[in-house]
């Protein structure tokens, strides 16, 4: 009998700490955002951002380790604050918004690498451009608020702009770029389970 109770009560522990069943997060489009900062003539910095985008993130683990990623960030709808420049960047010198309407990321592995955070590698396509890139991602946290579990993650990457032939290089007097060629990238994602 006592060893049919150390068995029952060994299953039971075991069951408790298998993965939970997978989970699908939906974005909160509030409390989540694309941006990026790019060099401007050199010494300085100009930083945006893009309004409309959606991501899906889903897991079976508890860790993560099994995630997925995937967003699609509507390139018109980027915008820096300064609608002469945001007109240029729509343009077929930047990210021409009428021929390539969608910047798409797509992870293929999401890697532990602490205890909050990982390394996310996937694909990005920029004006029908394929690239690998690899985001580094923290993982906030979870909350359980208004009756919804909520999760936080952010995740960082730099990208060469010309590798996705995005090659406007107006120079400067002294032949520096007027617009320079890294770009940084921030996505922060809160969502709720579905």
């Amino acid at each position: 009998m006592r060893t049919r109770i150390m068995t029952l009560t060994l299953a039971a522990a075991l069951a408790a700490s298998q993965p939970s069943a997978a989970a699908t997060w939906k974005l909160d489009r509030a409390h989540s955002s694309v941006k990026f900062t790019v060099a401007h003539l050199v010494i300085s910095q100009v930083s945006g951002n893009f309004k409309n985008f959606d991501v899906t993130f889903t897991n079976t683990k508890d860790d993560f380790s099994d995630a997925s990623l995937s967003a699609d960030i509507s390139a018109g709808s980027i915008f820096t604050e300064n609608d002469k420049r945001d007109s240029h960047l729509k343009s077929a010198d930047f990210l021409d918004v009428e021929k390539y309407p969608t910047i798409v990321f797509r992870s293929g592995s999401f890697t532990k690498t602490g205890d909050k955070t990982f390394k996310i590698a996937g694909d990005l396509t920029i004006r029908g451009v394929t690239k690998p890139v690899v985001l580094d991602a923290v993982y906030k946290g979870q909350v359980n608020a208004w009756g919804k579990t909520v999760i936080a993650f952010t995740a960082t990457t730099e990208i060469n702009r010309f590798d996705f032939g995005v090659k406007w290089d107006a120079k400067t007097e002294a032949g520096g770029l007027i617009a320079g060629e890294t770009v940084k990238i921030e996505i922060s994602f809160e969502g709720q389970k579905e």
